[in-house]
C-alpha cells in the first residue's frame, strides 16, 4: 500500500511527520521548528568561523526569503537566542551571532534531531539506515547543484 504512493507524497509525509515531532520537542524551549532550524544553521556557520555571519548567509543556507528570515530573526533575538548588530564589514547587513543561551542549549538541540530520526528508524537494521542516509546525501547534493544552476541562469 505505501509502495503505491508517489515518491513525492512519501517524502512529504516523512517531512511533515519529522517536522511535527520536532515542533513538539522544541516548543518546550520556546522555539518553533523553523526557528530551531535557523539556530542550527547559525551554529553550523559559526563553527566554520567566518569573519561575520549576516542575514543573507542564513537565507541562502536555510532557503528562506528575506522577509521570512527577518521575522524569524526578530523573534529569536526577542527570545534571547541570538544577537544582531550592524555589520562591521558592510553596514547594510546585520551581523548575527548566537548568545550564551543558545550555546548552553547546543547539546540538547543537537540530540533532538538525532532522537527523532532514531525514533522513526527504529526496527530498521543499521546497514539499511546507513544506505538511506547515503542516498539522501546524494539527492541533497543533486538538489544543491540544481539550485546553483538555476541561480546562474
Amino acid at each position: 500500500m505505501i509502495d503505491e504512493l508517489p515518491v513525492g507524497l512519501r517524502l512529504s509525509i516523512l517531512q511533515r511527520t519529522f517536522k511535527s515531532l520536532l515542533n513538539e520537542r522544541v516548543e518546550t524551549l520556546g522555539l518553533t521548528g523553523v526557528q530551531f532550524a535557523v539556530l542550527q544553521e547559525l551554529r553550523r556557520l559559526e563553527t566554520s568561523e567566518p569573519p561575520e555571519i549576516n542575514q543573507r548567509d542564513l537565507e541562502r543556507v536555510a532557503r528562506l526569503t528575506h522577509p521570512t528570515m527577518t521575522e524569524i530573526l526578530k523573534h529569536l533575538e526577542k527570545k534571547g537566542f541570538i544577537h544582531c548588530r550592524t555589520g562591521a564589514a558592510d553596514k547594510r547587513f546585520k551581523a548575527i551571532s548566537s548568545t550564551e543561551k543558545t550555546r548552553l542549549l547546543a547539546g540538547e538541540l543537537d540530540h533532538m534531531d538525532d532522537d527523532i530520526f532514531r525514533e522513526l528508524t527504529r526496527e530498521i537494521p543499521d546497514a539499511q539506515v546507513e544506505i538511506f542516509l547515503n542516498v539522501m546525501n546524494h539527492i541533497l547534493q543533486n538538489t544543491r547543484k540544481e539550485q546553483e544552476r538555476n541561480e546562474h541562469k
